[in-house]
């Protein structure tokens, strides 16, 4: 039995990683924090891990605790972290531990300035629909779930929503940087999104980290029509494969929007063409872990961005 110790619990990221943690038979998950909100009071009750009191107790950190995880808002003195440091325990970021959890899976990250959720939410829906289990980190709530991640013993592929951000105040590297992918979707790098990286050339670097990050033979799937995207593949390592996608061919009739393939048109619930390039950037994704377009298009169909709550 590992025990993991979340402190600093207050996003909903690290939040729901502690959930997913805890759902898993041979962990025990203890957590501490401040000015819980009451959603967040409500969801760690529901699950068994509303502490007795808030706050730090650092005479609660032991050399029996596994791993200790840190929240995005945690400070470098936060007494549980400098008594683990003490005690030379493992101590990671939410993003850290994510890998840690599905290091031997197969990850899809898909990061860029828009459209990320989007397109990891199709993933995850045409995996469900095509009844492949799949773990998953995303930015946004999506029907028929009850959190934004997923853990399982089962499943060997992950799916990432590659958010920028820092990984916290104390770990300032960007979260996907942790992730290292095997396939890869970079939907566009565009001016004055980041509030993190204002300057341009240092945002567009943080992607040409995170692809010389991505595993070794790793697949890359990026948007043809980003001019910045195209130079940072100018330079790619050797041993990884590319593949573009654009805006695919498609119709409107009768207000239903229709997108073309080899087997013929499938009509869908989206209509405009910056989600067609999310269905098509999905596809070539889902198709390196063995679904084929004939799969993929049988059910996209169902797909409506309703399915989640945006947070992009």
């Amino acid at each position: 039995m590992q025990h993991v110790h979340f402190t600093a619990i207050g996003g909903s990221v690290i939040l729901d990683l502690a959930i997913a943690v805890s759902k898993k038979y041979d962990y025990k998950v203890t957590v501490s924090g401040e000015n819980f909100s009451p959603s967040t009071l409500e969801r760690l009750k529901q699950h068994g891990l509303l502490p007795d009191k808030q706050g730090w107790f650092p005479e609660d950190i032991s050399k029996n605790i596994s791993a200790i995880v840190y929240g995005t808002n945690a400070q470098i003195d936060n007494p549980e972290l400098v008594r683990a440091k003490e005690l030379g325990l493992k101590i990671y970021s939410s993003p850290e531990y994510l890998y840690i959890q599905t290091r031997n899976k197969t990850r899809i990250v898909i990061s860029g300035s828009h459209g990320k959720t989007t397109i990891t939410a199709m993933i995850v829906y045409v995996l469900k629909q095509l009844k492949i289990d799949a773990d998953f980190v995303i930015g946004a709530m999506m029907k028929g779930y009850d959190s934004t991640v997923r853990l399982s013993y089962e499943s060997r592929i992950a799916v990432f929503d590659g958010d920028e951000n820092l990984s916290s105040s104390i770990d300032k590297r960007p979260r996907f940087h942790h992730y290292k992918p095997h396939i890869a979707v970079l939907t566009g790098i565009s001016r004055g999104v980041s509030v993190t990286y204002p300057d341009f050339e240092e945002y567009k670097n943080q992607f040409d980290d995170f692809i010389d990050l991505m595993e070794t033979q790793g697949r890359l799937i990026y948007y043809a029509g980003d001019a910045s995207i195209r130079q940072l593949t100018e330079k790619l390592r050797r041993d990884l494969v590319a593949f573009t996608y654009d805006t695919p061919p498609y119709d409107i009739e009768d207000g239903i929007w229709h997108i073309h393939h080899r087997k013929g048109r499938t009509a869908l619930k989206v209509k405009d063409e910056a989600s067609l390039r999310c269905i098509q950037a999905a596809m070539l994704a889902c198709k390196q872990v063995g679904v084929n377009e004939n799969q993929f298009f049988s059910v996209i169909g169902g797909f409506s961005v309703d399915i989640l709550n945006r947070q992009e």
